[in-house]
């Protein structure tokens, strides 16, 4: 059944990476989906899968909010994390996903990219992260923005021990995010077409009163002012992915 491309409004029929044939817009993986794309058949190993938020800031509705997602998501949280091989290197690999709460970061979020870094590090296995988020989880209020320290220092702890950290950014990464492990990266990719930044444009332009650049906040923009170190389509991510770790791994770290 065709797709309605939501940007040239073309309907279309989409294979697996989900990429408009009309005018090359990306869209939207599920997490199953995303695996599919990246990690070797059979390998990924799911980490910490029963972990589910919970509500620290005893805020009315919340946990309300959090069954409506887990019923229409089909997810506990919004990143699944777990071991796996890519072209038959060793990998810890974690996915946001932007069909829970937007991908926000909350206390069960940023344990679980915490938990996948330091796993890489005590395995000496490359980390890599998918982020899709519209930042930090305000209905948690101080324990969400907590998890940008939180996730940093997991990330200090890679760099500490010589792991690598591979960072895919996709559409969107905003927020918190962004201002936390998203940029910390050894190298950084990006999805073509991506929103990579930290508050909207829309309030960027009211609190500096100026027009922005065109393309503002797009993945090429950003990579054009050296946030991101390569535009990586979704057929080529997995090869790319592949050479960054058979380059940047001991070899006995990913074959172990």
């Amino acid at each position: 059944m065709p797709d309605l491309c939501p940007h040239c409004q073309k309907e279309v029929e989409l294979d697996a990476y989900r990429i408009c044939p009309a005018c090359n817009h990306y869209f939207p993986l599920t997490i199953a989906q995303r695996l599919a794309l990246t990690v070797d058949k059979d390998s990924f190993v799911e980490m910490s899968a029963e972990m589910r938020s919970r509500n620290p800031i005893s805020l009315a509705g919340y946990e309300d909010k959090l069954k409506e997602n887990e019923k229409k998501s089909s997810l506990n949280d919004a990143v699944t994390i777990g071991s796996c091989t890519i072209e038959g290197d060793n990998a810890i690999i974690a996915i946001m996903s932007f069909a829970f709460m937007g991908g926000s970061m909350g206390s069960v979020v940023g344990e679980k990219i915490t938990q996948a870094m330091i796993e890489g590090a005590l395995r000496g296995w490359p980390v890599v992260i998918f982020t899709a988020s519209g930042g930090a989880r305000m209905q948690e209020g101080i324990f969400s923005l907590m998890q940008m320290a939180k996730t940093a220092s997991a990330a200090a702890l890679l760099e500490e021990t010589k792991t690598p950290l591979f960072l895919v950014l996709t559409n969107p990464t905003t927020g918190g995010v962004t201002a936390s492990f998203a940029m910390l990266g050894d190298v950084i990719l990006a999805e073509p077409g991506a929103i990579i930044g930290f508050a909207g444009p829309r309030v960027i332009e009211g609190t500096i009163r100026e027009k922005l650049p065109e393309g503002f906040q797009r993945s090429e923009f950003q990579q054009s002012k050296g946030f991101v170190d390569a535009l990586v389509s979704r057929d080529k991510l997995k090869q790319t992915l592949s050479f960054l770790i058979k380059t940047h791994t001991r070899k006995e770290a990913v074959h172990a």
